[in-house]
């Protein structure tokens, strides 16, 4: 049942001419629910997809986080091995095991020619007592005798270095730095 309408006048009556009057068209609603529903269609695959490329972005970043550390824990190992290998004593002891000898006093050139201080060759020095390899040899020792290297004193308290035993500051080279 439909409700009489009651006759329009004035404006609203030139206008509902302009109109058609079947009624509203279905026909003209199509194309506009297609278009928002491959719209909403569209966003919704785009996101996804994006939402997939964030994924394995970020999994890509844990992996090369992962491998920054293990790479940081690698370098400072070489980096504790080299500070080790680069101390004073375990580059003489490599040198010597290689055969090398301190160098003696260094000679100078100065600009214009001339030689200051004396050059000489560089030597072997003795070998000097090796200590003993095994400690338990020293525990079966006299426990009032002297330690190696060391004489008893005459009045028996204090024992003195072994002149024969300590080298002299002669015999020992002096390190040396290159000449700069």
């Amino acid at each position: 049942m439909s409700k009489p309408t009651a006759p329009l006048k004035g404006r609203a009556a030139r206008l509902a001419r302009l109109m058609p009057s079947t009624g509203p068209s279905t026909a003209a609603r199509t194309p506009f629910v297609l278009l928002v529903v491959l719209l909403l269609g569209g966003g919704l695959i785009t996101l996804l997809l994006l939402n997939s490329a964030l994924n394995e972005g970020s999994f890509r970043l844990s992996e090369l986080k992962r491998d920054t550390t293990e790479l940081t824990d690698e370098q400072q190992a070489l980096q504790r091995d080299v500070d080790g290998r680069s101390q004073p004593d375990a580059l003489e002891r490599r040198a010597r095991e290689l055969g090398m000898v301190p160098g003696g006093s260094p000679a100078f050139l100065g600009p214009d020619g001339t030689v200051r201080g004396k050059p000489t060759r560089a030597t072997a020095p003795p070998p000097s007592p090796s200590p003993s390899p095994t400690p338990s040899a020293d525990a079966t020792a006299d426990p009032d005798a002297p330690a190696p290297g060391l004489s008893a004193s005459p009045s028996g308290s204090v024992p003195a270095p072994d002149p024969a035993a300590v080298p002299s500051a002669q015999d020992s080279p002096t390190p040396t730095s290159p000449g700069r």
